[in-house]
């Protein structure tokens, strides 16, 4: 089963494993790590930041760095970790369809 859409925090993450998820799809927050301001111009390759765009001059803006994103994830795996531990779980497949931990 895979979760998507809202998963920002490491709690978010623990709530839809204990509800069963086996893997988890983040999108908007990993974006705004990158820059992204959320204009919703992404279809009209108009982005101004230069992220969802493949206009060169648009280009140019994107300041993004991949290092953000990475940051951003270890922190959300930081929090799971600490979740994981104050649930009395070793790892998250033990947690996994533990609805009864919520």
């Amino acid at each position: 089963l895979e979760t998507d859409g809202q998963l920002r925090t490491g709690r978010d993450v623990m709530i839809a494993a204990l509800l069963g998820a086996e893997r988890f799809g983040f999108a908007t927050a990993p974006l705004i790590a990158m820059g992204c301001i959320m204009m919703r111009k992404c279809h009209l390759n108009t982005c101004p930041v230069g992220i969802a765009t493949q206009d060169p001059v648009l280009r140019k803006k994107f300041e993004g760095m991949p290092e953000h994103v990475v940051n951003y994830l270890m922190l959300v795996a930081e929090e799971v970790r600490v979740l994981l531990a104050k649930l009395g779980f070793r790892t998250l497949d033990d947690a996994i369809g533990c609805a009864e931990a919520l």
